[in-house]
């Protein structure tokens, strides 16, 4: 059975599910699974395992083997036998992640070690402490980017960086302009009607008032979609709104800072009733551009990328305050937005060059 198939007959994770988990017999204890890592929390990962003999879904609470979090260098000697020289932890944080594929040994009923993540497709990631980067959903298709129309006002500078960091991972984004209820048309045009123009597909919803649910519905059908955001705009009540019953934890906006609050805290996969599955992210207030040079930046606004194959005067221009640049002239005709040109120019301040 595919692995789509598997996770649109079972139900959400919850809470419940760490002490409820379905048991893999003893006597299968020294055999090696495959499963999908459905939910990361405090170490602990919620692993599906793939069927077995009799096609019963079973989850696993696992841990992770301690060799997964190091980078071993072996002997080299031809006539000893292979030892570790030398351990060194690895630099990324997450070695695995929600949506990754594992194999792992049940070593009770209802518990494992994780010993092997298989290659990833994709990942979504962010800088975390140190300048580490924290790997926040794998082996996506698209990645959902929901903003709401109001309440918080959407900030389109930093829409501009999560386009940014989807187009770096080859993740399609999808933009759901949330809360559609609480603006008017003229309003919402000015706010979301440049990312249409230059090709993004843009889903007005609100989940309040009913509106879109089944048009997102119909996108998120037969994909990998992650939900990805700032806080407050209302991701937990959308997919409350696409699947009953879900019950996940909704905030309101605060009243002094008219920021979101943090609802969700965990990293969950969420199968859905009507096809295909989601990933619901905790809020991120800032969003960073992991080892990212200008000229990647460059590719990652799609309206761009026409005017690049045009030669500027300079060979090395940085498109900024260079005479002669294609991109400059662009602006100067109306052809590139000015906003998003001035928004490459502060997220190119960031890269690595």
């Amino acid at each position: 059975m595919e692995t789509n198939d598997i996770l649109t007959k079972i139900p959400p994770v919850s809470d419940r599910d760490i002490t409820t988990v379905d048991l893999i017999p003893e006597s299968e204890s020294a055999t090696l699974f495959e499963g999908l890592v459905l939910r990361v929390d405090s170490g602990l990962y919620i692993v599906h395992a793939d069927p077995d003999k009799n096609n019963s879904p079973r989850r696993v609470v696992c841990s992770l083997r301690g060799n997964l979090r190091k980078n071993f260098t072996y002997s080299t000697s031809g006539s000893q036998p292979r030892r570790v020289m030398k351990a060194k932890r690895s630099h990324n944080m997450d070695v695995v992640a929600v949506g990754d594929r594992v194999r792992f040994t049940p070593i009770e009923p209802g518990s494992g070690i994780i010993e092997e993540v298989y290659p990833r497709d994709s990942h979504f990631s962010r800088s975390s402490f140190r300048g580490r980067e924290q790997t926040l959903v794998t082996n996506l298709d698209q990645l959902v980017i929901v903003f709401a129309c109001a309440e918080p006002n959407p900030d389109l500078w930093r829409l501009d960086r999560w386009l940014a960091s989807a187009e770096s991972s080859g993740l399609e984004p999808l933009i759901v302009a949330n809360k559609r209820d609480r603006v008017d048309e003229a309003t919402f045009a000015e706010r979301f009607e440049a990312f249409r123009r230059i090709g993004y597909r843009v889903l007005e919803t609100s989940a309040k008032a009913d509106l879109g649910i089944d048009d997102l519905r119909t996108a998120l059908q037969g994909r990998i979609s992650a939900f990805t955001g700032p806080s407050g705009v209302g991701k937990s009540s959308l997919l409350n709104a696409l699947q009953p019953g879900l019950k996940l934890a909704t905030g309101e906006v605060g009243e002094t800072t008219f920021k979101g609050k943090h609802t969700t805290t965990v990293r969950e996969l969420i199968p859905l009733e009507s096809g295909g599955w989601v990933a619901d992210t905790p809020g991120l207030r800032q969003l960073d551009l992991l080892n990212m040079t200008r000229g990647d930046l460059l590719n990652c606004f799609i309206e761009f990328v026409p005017f690049l194959d045009t030669a500027c005067r300079f060979r090395n221009c940085r498109h900024d305050n260079e005479p002669d640049c294609v991109l400059k002239e662009a602006v100067a005709s109306g052809e590139i937005s000015s906003r998003r040109y001035e928004s490459f120019l502060q997220l190119a301040t960031q890269t690595k060059d």
